[in-house]
């Protein structure tokens, strides 16, 4: 499992390191000092697990939490037990009080691990292999061809992903950013946390917004640099 640290504590990030540098499952990316540095790193790398603070300055773990992928797991590791109650509405795996025994943040790991595979098993069911120009994709009971060219954008829903095509919606249980990587990147970009757009269908943008058809789609402040790099230069 891939994992990332988040803490604003030099020494509580080298002593979370030191017991994860221990556990064979996981690999290391970086550590962070703040959640607004960790955002940024996960726009452009898969995360699995983050070992999180609560108390930071600028956005707090709990926030960050809020608005990090649904299959990223979450272990806290605070030197604070009053926010034990916030970190079940967020769904995380662990709830490490400071100072961490390494016995309790292994425990936390496996659960992590055990959890993680089962995601995995989930969304490789959900979705057939890609080819070229088409996928399948696993709905109610059925595999139903997708034509690549026919998705004008697809959207994260929590554990679900939603296919809009011209004339039709297909739901199935994954993941968006493991969508986005089954998909081929000169075409399909990610424009905000919830969305990826199918770049042949796009009839017009601004600063703020992509239009497609009918629907009109924000552009989120985390992908405008690379939207407006990747897909506007090019093209115009």
């Amino acid at each position: 499992m891939r994992c990332i640290i988040v803490d604003d504590e030099p020494i509580a990030r080298k002593g979370i390191q030191k017991i994860v540098d221990q556990i064979s499952e996981l690999e290391l990316l970086d550590s962070f000092n703040s959640a607004e540095a960790a955002s940024m790193f996960m726009m452009g790398n898969q995360v699995d697990l983050v070992f999180l603070d609560i108390q930071m300055p600028g956005i707090n773990g709990i926030e960050f939490a809020r608005n990090i992928p649904k299959n990223t797991l979450i272990i806290f590791t605070t030197a604070y037990s009053e926010y034990a109650l916030d970190s079940y509405e967020v769904e995380a795996i662990g709830y490490l009080v400071k100072p961490i025994e390494p016995e309790r943040l292994k425990k936390a790991v496996d659960k992590a691990i055990s959890y993680h595979t089962l995601l995995l098993s989930e969304e490789n069911k959900s979705v057939g292999n890609v080819e070229d120009e088409y996928i399948f994709v696993k709905s109610d009971r059925r595999y139903f061809k997708v034509n690549l060219k026919d998705i004008l954008f697809i959207e994260g829903l929590k554990d679900y992903v939603i296919i809009q095509l011209a004339e039709q919606r297909i739901i199935t249980r994954m993941n968006l950013k493991t969508m986005h990587e089954l998909l081929p990147k000169n075409n399909f970009l990610r424009i905000n946390r919830s969305y990826i757009v199918n770049s042949t269908h796009i009839d017009s943008f601004d600063n703020n917004d992509i239009f497609i058809q009918k629907y009109e789609i924000a552009i989120g402040s985390f992908y405008r640099d690379s939207f407006f790099e990747e897909f506007v230069s090019k093209r115009t």
